[in-house]
């Protein structure tokens, strides 16, 4: 994909709708036709909700530190929070635990961060009785704000820490969401750079090396953060710092957070007593 700027995104949506120009860049990148292109990121979109749909809470990862969570929250969930919000965690509770299990996701960005945009966008569907097409549309525009996100700063845990990965995952979803609901491409923009602002800095230190603990879990934050900042964005709250700026500040950030804190698993919550117990129990098995 072309698109390097959130700036350049817009410029490219002011004379189409912006998921439109995400899939011509598309086509001329891979030199595709519509058809093609449309097929590819429908597939996609099948492949999150047959995730889900297959979860079992009885699976368990190897390692036995993932697993039935998210069909706890599903059955037992929306007391506190409602069904929706109930909906949102459990579905990315599943898809974090379907990953840690190896079963299908789809990374979106990445492995570690795929529970986040189905979470948002799957429950919204079932609420709202959206079509399917325009939940593809939806994953054009997330995945043009993820390619600006990947050419301008990082996201892979190693290079950038977890704001990389699931804060990726998080301002990918915000804008799909303002999509959804009708918002402007500025307002996806917004909800973009204010869902990346939030969660700037997040270290990425998983327990034993593994993308369970605190992996999955995370997934449920940045999907929260994503829905909280698409609803602010959708209001007409603005983010001060443009979000190719915010953007270009989670690569500076990436750049200066040390290796113990850049998926190692040699600091943060990985270097606790209790992480370094559960690495020797795992290790040594």
């Amino acid at each position: 994909m072309a698109f390097t700027s959130v700036e350049g995104l817009l410029r490219a949506a002011a004379d189409m709708p912006l998921w439109q120009a995400v899939r011509d860049d598309d086509m001329q990148d891979r030199g595709a036709d519509a058809a093609e292109s449309w097929d590819q990121m429908a597939r996609l979109w099948t492949a999150m909700t047959e995730s889900v749909k297959q979860y079992s809470p009885l699976l368990r990862s190897s390692s036995e530190l993932v697993g039935g969570e998210g069909g706890l929250v599903a059955e037992q969930g929306g007391s506190l929070c409602g069904p929706f919000f109930s909906a949102v965690i459990a579905t990315a509770l599943k898809t974090g635990e379907c990953n840690a299990c190896m079963r299908r996701i789809v990374a979106a960005p990445t492995a570690g961060a795929s529970g986040v945009l189905p979470a948002v966008l799957l429950p919204l569907q079932q609420r709202d009785n959206l079509s399917d097409e325009v939940m593809t549309q939806a994953l054009y525009v997330a995945a043009g704000f993820g390619q600006v996100i990947a050419s301008r700063a990082s996201i892979s845990g190693a290079e950038g820490g977890c704001q990389a990965e699931v804060g990726s995952a998080s301002g990918m979803a915000a804008a799909a969401l303002v999509h959804l609901m009708g918002g402007t491409p500025e307002q996806m923009a917004h909800a973009c750079a204010m869902a990346l602002s939030n969660i700037l800095g997040l270290v990425c230190d998983p327990v034993a090396g593994l993308v369970e603990v605190p992996c999955v879990k995370r997934n449920v934050m940045g999907a929260m953060n994503a829905l909280s900042c698409a609803e602010m964005a959708l209001c007409g709250v603005k983010n001060a710092i443009p979000c190719d700026e915010v953007i270009d500040a989670m690569r500076s950030v990436g750049d200066s957070m040390p290796a113990a804190l850049r998926e190692t698993g040699m600091g943060g919550l990985a270097a606790t007593p209790t992480g370094r117990r559960i690495a020797e129990q795992i290790l040594g098995k």
